[in-house]
């Protein structure tokens, strides 16, 4: 997220919006320990949840495997579930199928497709900018001192999926693992779904659909959607200014809550806490006048129907 100072004040929570997250998912946090300061550590995260009535999180690093803190934090504070992950990064290899072998046999649950690292992130390549997100000085700082591997493309100068990518979907159906699509461009992300349909992966997460290196319209959503993809909307993309409220309603509507996951991407010290985000994300559904009930399908019902 940006460095920069935010784009929106505290939101008002009422006992309504955490009454209808009650048992809810978070499925893109970034918390500690992370080679970016973090607001809370995973084990303060479990209790904070819990404390709030809330079920769950997936552990987000774009740069090491979570497996092994998940497993970690579940045995530590009962009544949690967090979910190991793995995003295919330089940091892992890129498009490894390895690392990504080894993540599903050791209980990996959840994997990204390239996100600091992807072709079509360019924040950590370009110059200049005031809302540069935070792993952008890293990348710069490896470029400057010799580390700088190609960027990572799903596919082919066709637009075909690569044979890495493709392996690589086939290991996440072997083991059984979600696939989120990351940071990877438009083309990619229908490269990536369209392929997961004909492989039978029946677990596909289209990532912050707003956020502005994926920026997809609404007809973009619904066609992913219409493809078996779930479609996420995160919290810090319209809380941090790079997307309006009224559009991210207006996409959901037109998908339609059933074919939505709610994820608030947070854990920077600059933004609020995970829980607050999340009722406050919460809050301005209410206030655009969703139901309770469509609330509970995107934040609790649907990343439920992706756990089993």
């Amino acid at each position: 997220m940006s460095t920069s100072e935010l784009a929106e004040p505290g939101v008002s929570v009422s006992d309504a919006a955490w009454k209808a997250i009650e048992g809810a998912y978070d499925l893109h946090v970034h918390v500690a320990p992370d080679v970016i300061d973090r607001r809370i550590d995973d084990l303060g995260l479990a209790r904070e949840f819990l404390s709030h009535g809330l079920r769950g999180f997936a552990l987000k690093s774009h740069y090491v495997p979570t497996t092994e803190r998940a497993a970690v934090v579940c045995n530590a504070v009962p009544g949690i579930r967090a979910l190991g992950t793995i995003t295919l990064n330089h940091s892992i290899g890129g498009l490894n199928p390895v690392a990504l072998e080894i993540a599903g046999r050791g209980g990996c649950e959840l994997v990204w497709m390239p996100t600091v690292d992807a072709a079509n992130e360019t924040a950590g390549r370009t110059q200049g900018g005031d809302k540069l997100p935070f792993w952008a000085k890293i990348q710069r700082e490896l470029a400057s001192s010799g580390i700088a591997p190609p960027p990572i493309s799903v596919v082919d100068g066709q637009g075909r999926l690569t044979e890495e990518a493709r392996q690589c979907l086939e290991i996440i159906a072997q083991h059984e693992m979600i696939l989120a699509t990351g940071h990877v461009s438009r083309n990619e992300i229908f490269a990536l779904v369209r392929a997961a349909r004909e492989m039978g992966l029946r677990k596909v997460i289209v990532t912050h659909a707003e956020f502005p290196s994926q920026n997809l319209s609404a007809a973009d959503q619904k066609e992913l959607a219409d493809m078996g993809a779930l479609i996420e909307h995160c919290f810090t993309t319209t809380y941090t200014g790079k997307a309006s409220w009224e559009t991210v309603f207006a996409n959901i509507r037109e998908t339609g809550c059933e074919r939505v996951l709610l994820s608030t991407d947070l854990g920077q010290k600059i933004n609020p806490g995970v829980a607050e985000g999340f009722a406050m994300f919460a809050q301005k559904f209410l206030d655009a006048g969703f139901a309770a009930s469509e609330l509970r399908r995107m934040a609790v019902n649907n990343p439920e129907s992706l756990l089993g």
